[in-house]
């Protein structure tokens, strides 16, 4: 994990189905979702700029998007509990 990158979490409030759906996409592009209107990534100040404006620019006044940038002290305080997505670790892996 690059050292500018830090865990991000998108949340989101959207009324449209149809806009909820394409804010659901673009956030499937980049991130993994853990919940149904919530979503995790490891991504720079930069990208995630870029994400939560492609996002804004599908939402009606009434909808919310909310990102929220955890640093590495918070993560070791996050506790996923039940059938919840673990969060994602920088730990390398190989496929072959």
């Amino acid at each position: 994990m690059s050292r500018y990158q830090q865990l991000r979490v998108f949340c989101y409030d959207v009324s449209d189905d149809r806009r909820r759906r394409r804010v659901a996409k673009l956030l499937e592009e980049e991130a993994v979702r853990v919940q149904y209107s919530v979503f995790e990534a490891r991504m720079s100040d930069r990208a995630s700029a870029r994400l939560a404006a492609s996002i804004e620019a599908v939402l009606a006044e009434s909808d919310s998007l909310r990102v929220y940038t955890i640093g590495r002290s918070g993560e070791t305080k996050c506790d996923v509990r039940g059938a919840g997505v673990p969060i994602e670790t920088s730990t390398g892996f190989w496929m072959m």
